[in-house]
């Protein structure tokens, strides 16, 4: 999944925006004004190809469990790095994969949500 295609899902899920509150290069994803996911062109040294890295929220069991099997899943660059993984988008992670932890970010955020915008949200899964 590249970065142009992770953009499209991420804005696929239902109420969700994206801004830039943090400059020009971050994408910040919402739900209900809520973040769910960032995306931003990764730190490199030079001499190395530029990936686009996409953060997500994520179960901190998981979160460890994802980093162990992927090599280009890291704690949250710039988040809480028990809350939050940075999935480095360089083709090594499958679609489905990163699909499903988009899916889950998104949850784990709706799931927070007053009972009335929970339920609205879920209606248009």
């Amino acid at each position: 999944m590249d970065h142009t295609q992770a953009h499209t899902y991420l804005l696929n899920k239902p109420f969700s925006s994206v801004g830039q509150p943090f400059g020009p290069d971050v994408d910040v994803f919402k739900v209900k004004d809520k973040m769910f996911a960032t995306l931003s062109p990764g730190r490199y040294n030079e001499g190395e190809t530029r990936h686009w890295w996409l953060n997500l929220k994520c179960d901190p069991d998981e979160a460890q469990a994802l980093r162990d099997i992927f090599e280009a899943v890291i704690p949250g660059y710039h988040m809480n790095k028990r809350l939050w993984n940075t999935v480095i988008l360089d083709g090594s992670v499958p679609r489905g994969e990163i699909e499903r932890m988009i899916d889950n970010s998104f949850l784990l955020v709706v799931q927070k949500m007053t009972k009335k915008q929970r339920e609205a949200v879920l209606l248009h899964l």
